[in-house]
């Protein structure tokens, strides 16, 4: 790759997966040409082979959908032409906080794409479950306070305040009822089909290496690195690598412990 991006002296490189990917390509191609994407609130399936369905309808959020970043924060001529290109599918901002929203979004899918992919169920159905709708809050939590440790000005982390979700985390009452009501208030606004899966899920589903290592595994290793523990995330894990491996079925049950 990098040889070809060298025949193109204005060209860089986007990448739209989840995880924090952008050190990965800057190693490859240069920081130069390495340009951030995150699909911030987008919900799709590849339910066939050259099929694709949305599970959230196009526009449903207050927020951007998407998010692009150049890696030094600066709002470039060519951040605004990849904005433009991206806003005929959806509403897109230009951010100077590449690193806040890619980890905040690392948070969303820290908190979501494991246990649907432990326990088999929707995006919907882990909303309905107190157990389990209490056990991503606490994975959100976590992740915030590495993120914090980090150094990283948080976003919004599915129209949640950062802090408040840690605090709901902590056993802080007053924010757990706020975040939980909040969840409660999106299950019922229909705004996501039931059909809507996590990727993981989708992944497990579908017989394919999950991105466990790169997700939550990646929280669990920073978290690490600055001192902050992440004991759910370390279980999930765990859980995730045993229905991965044949050696349990996904099932809410191997999460209810957690």
């Amino acid at each position: 790759m990098g040889d070809q991006i060298d025949r193109a002296p204005d060209g860089y490189v986007v990448s739209l997966q989840n995880c924090m990917n952008e050190e990965r390509i800057a190693g490859v191609v240069g920081w130069d040409k390495t340009v951030g994407a995150i699909p911030a609130l987008l919900g799709a399936e590849l339910y066939a082979p050259g099929r694709v369905r949305r599970t959230a309808a196009r526009g449903a959020s207050p927020y951007e959908v998407y998010r692009v970043g150049e890696v030094h924060g600066r709002i470039t001529k060519r951040l605004e032409e990849l904005a433009d290109m991206i806003r005929t599918i959806d509403s897109v901002k230009a951010t100077t906080n590449l690193w806040g929203e890619r980890w905040s979004k690392l948070c969303v899918n820290g908190m979501a794409n494991g246990v649907a992919a432990a326990t088999g169920m929707s995006g919907n159905e882990m909303n309905r479950d107190e157990k389990i709708r209490r056990l991503s809050i606490r994975l959100a939590g976590e992740g915030v306070r590495v993120g914090q440790a980090l150094g990283y000005q948080l976003e919004h982390i599915r129209a949640h305040e950062p802090e408040t979700l840690a605090r709901a985390a902590e056993g802080d009452a007053r924010a757990l009822d706020e975040i939980e009501s909040a969840i409660l208030a999106a299950l019922n606004s229909n705004t996501r089909s039931d059909l809507a899966r996590p990727s993981m899920g989708q992944d497990m589903y579908k017989g394919r290496r999950t991105e466990i290592d790169f997700i939550n595994g990646v929280i669990a290793e920073k978290g690490r690195e600055v001192g902050v523990p992440t004991p759910s995330h370390v279980k999930l894990i765990e859980a995730v690598k045993r229905v991965e491996h044949g050696q349990i079925a996904a099932n809410p049950e191997n999460l209810y412990a957690i």
